[in-house]
C-alpha cells in the first residue's frame, strides 16, 4: 500500500513510510515503566485487511476509520465501535475514507467512482484519475452530495452533530494548481442538514479556498490562496497562505500566523477556539490554539522535536484538549496537548499494543483515535480511553 493516498495524513504518514524498518521490540519493552493514563485498543482491520486508520470520533466512542481488506491494497470507509467494524462501501469505486461520526451516527464518506475524471484529476487522492464525491452515510446508505456548477468532483472533511457537512468542491473554472493533476479552482462548501450546498468565500484577493472543520453552530475554519500555492488535505501536508475563520453568517477573517508564510487551521470547538499548524519565521511548522481573546498560542514540541501539529479535524474538544503529532529525529509520535503542555501519548499508554504514531480525533470525554504501528510492523487504527472513573 502507497500511504500518500492515505487521505488527510499525508505528512505523518509519508514520514511513518520511512520510519517502519527503525521500530524494534525494545520500542514496546518500555511499556512497563509508563504509567497507565490511557489504555490502548488496537481496532484491528476488515477481514483480510492489514492495515486500518483511526480518523475521527464521536462522545459515544464510535471512530470513523477505515481499512483495507481481502489482502489488497484498496481502503474502504468503514466505522468501528466497541470491537466490531462496519464497512461502510464506496460510490462504486475502489476506496472509500470516512469522517464523523457525529452524533445522530450520520458519517461523511469520500469515496472514488467508476467515472474517469474527463481532467485526468484524481481529486480523492489516491491517483486513480476518477471522479471524486462526497457523500454521507446515514442508515445504512450512502447519499452523494451536490456539486458545484461545472465541477466534477467535491470532498468532504467535518461533520457537526447538527448534521452541516464541511469541505469542498471544484467549480468550472481552469486554474494552475500546485498540485499534479489538478487543474480546476476549488471553493470551500457547507452542504447544510438536507444536503444543498452553500458555497464560502476565499478571502480578499484570493482564488481558492477549503474548508477544514465545523463547530455545532456552523462557524468554519480552513484555508484560502491561490491554486498555485494552496495544498488540499489529500494531497499532502495542507498548506495555504492564509487561515480563514468563517462565522454563521458567511463573513470571514484571517487567523493570521506564528511568524511564517502560511497557516492551516485544522479543528474548532463549540466555544469557537482554533487549532492546527503555522509556520514559524524560521520555517519551522509548530501546533497553535486560537482563542478570540488571547489571539494565538504556540503550542511548541516534544523536547527534541522540530515539527507538531494539530491535526484534522475534530481534535480540540471543549476543555481545550487537542491531539496531533510531534516529529523529531525517530519520526512522528502521537501528542496529547493539555494546559499548554505537550505529552507523548507512549510515555501515559502502558502495555499499548501499539506504537502511537498520529492522533486524529478526540471526543468530550478524552478518547482519542489515530493510528500506529504493531510489533510487527502493520499500521492499525487505535482508541485511547482515559483510565479513570
Amino acid at each position: 500500500m502507497k500511504f500518500s493516498n492515505i487521505i488527510r495524513i499525508s505528512l505523518a504518514a509519508c514520514i511513518a513510510a520511512l520510519l517502519f524498518g527503525s521500530f524494534s521490540t525494545a520500542t514496546f519493552a518500555n511499556g512497563g515503566k509508563r504509567s497507565a493514563a490511557y489504555i490502548v485498543t488496537d481496532i484491528g482491520t476488515l477481514t483480510g485487511g492489514g492495515t486500518s486508520f483511526g480518523y475521527d470520533i464521536n462522545n459515544a466512542g464510535w471512530i470513523a476509520s477505515s481499512s483495507s481488506f481481502g489482502g489488497g491494497s484498496a481502503q474502504h470507509a468503514t466505522l468501528w465501535y466497541n470491537g466490531k467494524m462496519i464497512d461502510l462501501g464506496t460510490l462504486g469505486g475502489l476506496n472509500s475514507v470516512p469522517g464523523g461520526p457525529n452524533a445522530s451516527l450520520e458519517a461523511f464518506v469520500d469515496s472514488e467512482t467508476a467515472v474517469p475524471d474527463p481532467n485526468n484529476e484524481a481529486f480523492c487522492g489516491f491517483g486513480n484519475h476518477v471522479e471524486c464525491i462526497a457523500s454521507v452515510w446515514r442508515n445504512g446508505n450512502l447519499f452523494p452530495l451536490p456539486l458545484l456548477p461545472g465541477g466534477n468532483n467535491s470532498y468532504a472533511i467535518g461533520i457537526n452533530d447538527a448534521g452541516q457537512v464541511i469541505g469542498y468542491a471544484e467549480n468550472g473554472t481552469p486554474d494552475d494548481c500546485a498540485t499534479p493533476f489538478q487543474v480546476r479552482r476549488f471553493m470551500p462548501v457547507i452542504w447544510d442538514a438536507n444536503g444543498q450546498a452553500r458555497q464560502l468565500s476565499p478571502l480578499t484577493g484570493d482564488t481558492v479556498a477549503f474548508g477544514f472543520a465545523i463547530n455545532r453552530s456552523g462557524q468554519a475554519v480552513g484555508g484560502s490562496g491561490l491554486c498555485s500555492d494552496t495544498v488540499l488535505p489529500q494531497f499532502g501536508a495542507p498548506a495555504a497562505p492564509h487561515g480563514v475563520f468563517w462565522d454563521r453568517d458567511g463573513s470571514s477573517f484571517d487567523l493570521g500566523n506564528l511568524g511564517g508564510t502560511f497557516n492551516a487551521p485544522s479543528a474548532i470547538n463549540d466555544r469557537g477556539d482554533v487549532a492546527g499548524a503555522s509556520q514559524l519565521s524560521d520555517g519551522s511548522l509548530h501546533a497553535y490554539i486560537w482563542k478570540r481573546s488571547t489571539g494565538m498560542h504556540d503550542l511548541g514540541t516534544l523536547p527534541g522535536d522540530f515539527l507538531s501539529a494539530v491535526t484534522c479535524c475534530r481534535t480540540l474538544n471543549d476543555n481545550g484538549q487537542a491531539v496531533g503529532i510531534s516529529v523529531g529525529e525517530y519520526g512522528p509520535r502521537a501528542v496529547l496537548w493539555e494546559n499548554n503542555a505537550a505529552t507523548d501519548l507512549n510515555d501515559i499508554s502502558a502495555g499499548s499494543p501499539l506504537y502511537l504514531l498520529f492522533a486524529s480525533g478526540i471526543n468530550a470525554r478524552g478518547q482519542i483515535t489515530g493510528w500506529g504501528v504493531t510489533a510487527n510492523g502493520d499500521v492499525h487504527g487505535f482508541l485511547a480511553t482515559p483510565n479513570a472513573p
